[in-house]
């Protein structure tokens, strides 16, 4: 598969979402630069109701490039309107103690006038084979089960 390093979500909202994790935990480049190549500085991300800025998606990006060995994005839906984007897709990883963990995410953005993304609203699904327990593409540990999970990452205060 080739992924496009450079697909801004506001371009080509299928290409953001299948290039962006890998850009985050296999790229070159720094992620703070891969972040804010693709996302506002005063972006948020709602996850499962908790608000994460910047800095904590950040802080969690720095252990997953430490422990995702392989990350595959299935892309089931997208709409795109104006500014607004949603999309219906599978995220899988694979730990590097071999875990694989796989997300259904529903996503809901704000695009800013240059094509990034500002805002997203999601909700997502553990749909591992392992495990039927809610699951948010890994913003909490599991360091209760032995495997090599990110550390938590606390929600935005406010």
């Amino acid at each position: 598969m080739t992924i496009s390093p450079q697909a801004l979500p506001g371009q080509d909202i299928r290409e953001y979402l299948i290039s962006y994790p890998h850009e985050l935990a296999f790229g070159a480049d720094d992620a703070q630069v891969v972040f804010e190549r693709h996302h506002t500085l005063d972006f948020v991300l709602v996850n499962d109701g908790q608000p994460l800025n910047r800095s904590v998606l950040l802080a969690h990006v720095q252990s997953s490039r430490k422990n995702v060995t392989s990350v595959q994005v299935e892309v089931h839906e997208v709409l795109v309107s104006a500014d607004r984007v949603a999309a219906r897709y599978t995220l899988t990883a694979v730990m590097r103690k071999a875990r694989v963990v796989t997300t259904e995410i529903y996503m809901f953005g704000r695009l800013a006038a240059d094509g990034r993304l500002e805002h997203i609203d999601q909700i997502t699904r553990n749909i591992s084979d392992t495990s039927d327990e809610p699951h948010d593409v890994g913003l909490r540990s599991s360091a209760e089960d032995g495997d090599d999970a990110p550390p938590p990452i606390e929600p935005t205060p406010g």
